[in-house]
């Protein structure tokens, strides 16, 4: 999975040519994380072999860097990024792009491990909303959720100071996202880790964390407030719900499969 650079020592934040208007490198990364998941994904939920075999094969680099899983070298989310990529490169950093798609479609594929009833990427929910929604499943009480040791998983990831720890950090988050069945929007994912390998964005990427886990709160008070005829509207509890300020469509725009 490797992505020859054309420009090399350019800053991942550098100004785009001038004359022309870029998207932004981290989401066309997001992009292109949201628009193969988009394709595997339902073909995994209908056990289609061939997504089957690309889920298993794609879990073995889970948690790991790019360079550590030869064999996923050329993975099929490659292509998507390549072509999005495409006249972008003199102001974007491939090895960056490469690593977070590669961390982002590895842990899906281990998250959506023998689960075949939903999907597990889900444009509603990020990362410290999920690790919200995941500490409400396992009973917590208000009053507790600040002092969870899920909390300070999330914290530890933010702490990281390499993308390795990062990576194994995610993973153990992931695995418990698993067996909760609670989702996770990986586009997003993999912009934010795009951006959290260039240094000077380091900071907005981990306050962005921080303060996604925070809205989680937010918007569930607000939801509990609305009364019980909100609950049946939906069907559902709404205390999990994620504040809309942070709706992955604002930040990347659409990525449904064929855009």
């Amino acid at each position: 999975m490797t992505i020859a650079p054309t420009t090399a020592g350019t800053a991942a934040s550098a100004p785009p040519p001038s004359g022309s208007e870029q998207v932004p490198a981290h989401r066309l990364v997001a992009r292109a994380t949201g628009t193969y998941i988009a394709r595997i994904q339902p073909q995994y939920l209908s056990d289609v072999p061939s997504a089957v075999a690309e889920l298993a094969r794609l879990r073995r680099g889970a948690g790991k860097r790019a360079h550590q899983v030869p064999d996923l070298w050329g993975v099929g989310v490659t292509e998507e990024l390549i072509q999005l990529l495409d006249g972008h490169q003199g102001f974007f950093r491939p090895e960056y792009a490469e690593e977070a798609v590669f961390l982002a479609v590895t842990l899906w594929a281990l998250h959506q491990q023998s689960g075949r009833e939903h999907g597990m990427h889900d444009r509603t929910q990020n990362l410290g909303g999920a690790v919200r929604t995941l500490i409400r499943k396992q009973g917590a009480v208000s009053a507790d959720e600040e002092d969870s040791p899920l909390r300070k998983r999330l914290v530890r990831v933010g702490t990281a100071e390499s993308l390795d720890s990062v990576a194994v950090r995610l993973r153990e988050i992931v695995l418990l996202l698993r067996g909760a069945k609670v989702p996770l929007d990986y586009a997003r994912l993999a912009g934010q880790l795009y951006r959290w390998q260039h240094r000077p964005d380091r900071a907005g990427v981990q306050r962005e964390w921080g303060r996604e886990f925070h809205l989680a709160a937010t918007s569930a008070a607000s939801s509990a407030s609305s009364g019980t005829k909100a609950k049946a509207a939906s069907g559902s509890e709404t205390g999990d719900a994620i504040d809309r300020t942070l709706d992955p469509d604002e930040e990347y725009g659409g990525y449904a499969a064929g855009e």
